[in-house]
């Protein structure tokens, strides 16, 4: 029966849909693919989950493009996330896909919090649909998200690690399950990160990024152009031994935010840098082997 069900699955989606029958997704209906913003559910683990997609003017649905998923905080909702990462405005600009998955009752099942959902699983089948349906590049999938979504972007980095390619936690960090010295990811994953000197949980970041250089020897420095940063920010780079890359921005003066976010919550821009430009310029030099 399994087989037959197996068979069945790939006759009536054609590859629009996921065809694991022992996934807790049920087959999401064919959605139309055009330029704009999306909002889409997909059923997972009994309950219909949302999400938003956004493709930049210019899509055709046949060109690989880059694809970043995008997380809010808690509680937030992906339209919020919308607003404080400016990520559409820049998807735009640069021509490549985003993905809001939302989280349930607002938060993510990450590190430290929210929920017992597997969101891990949710990610990783949207992931699998946007590259499927959408033509998303899979050598190109990035993560990032602030507070409870960039503590989700490390957890996705660790478990579902040969998914992404870089992820960038703002505001986020390596706690809670993350402390056993096993928690790493099993492929080559990037990280660019953003913590300031007067978020509550900086000190908890920094000791988190300091057991993340420990487990995956990033112990070369890497050359860093020659820039002054306003607002006493700095910027450390190093060469992991996988052949990841890692970098940690400090803003002593930001508190709990997304630097350089124009609108919307946990924005600051007055921060100094722009988190989102400075991102999308790491994700662009990395990319899965």
């Amino acid at each position: 029966m399994r087989a037959l069900g197996i068979i069945a699955c790939l006759l009536a989606t054609a590859g629009l849909a996921a065809c694991n029958v022992d996934s807790p997704e049920k087959a999401a209906p064919a959605e139309s693919t055009a330029p704009g913003d999306h909002n889409l559910t997909l059923q997972w683990g009994g309950k219909d989950r949302t999400y938003r997609v956004h493709a930049p003017p210019g899509y055709d649905g046949r060109t690989p493009l880059p694809l970043v998923v995008t997380m809010h905080f808690y509680p937030g909702t992906a339209l919020q996330i919308v607003t404080t990462s400016g990520m559409s405005a820049k998807a735009d600009k640069e021509g490549f896909l985003v993905l809001y998955p939302e989280g349930v009752t607002g938060g993510y099942n990450a590190l430290v919090c929210c929920g017992s959902e597997d969101d891990v699983g949710f990610i990783k089948a949207l992931v699998e649909r946007m590259v499927t349906v959408w033509k998303a590049d899979p050598k190109r999938v990035y993560a990032t998200g602030i507070s409870n979504g960039g503590d989700m972007s490390i957890r996705l980095a660790v478990e579902a690690a040969g998914t992404f390619a870089a992820v960038a936690p703002v505001s986020g960090g390596i706690g809670g399950r993350a402390t056993d010295a096993s928690y790493k990811p099993t492929k080559p994953v990037s990280l660019i990160t953003f913590i300031g000197g007067n978020d509550r949980y900086y000190s908890a970041f920094d000791t988190g990024l300091k057991s993340w250089r420990e487990r995956l020897a990033c112990n070369e420095p890497l050359p860093i152009a020659t820039v002054v940063l306003p607002n006493e920010i700095t910027l450390e780079a190093f060469k992991c031994g996988d052949g990841s890359d890692l970098a940690i921005y400090r803003l002593p003066k930001m508190g709990h935010s997304w630097p350089g976010a124009k609108a919307g919550g946990l924005s600051d821009p007055g921060a100094g840098i722009d988190a989102t430009e400075i991102m999308w310029e790491f994700f662009k030099a990395h990319r899965l082997a």
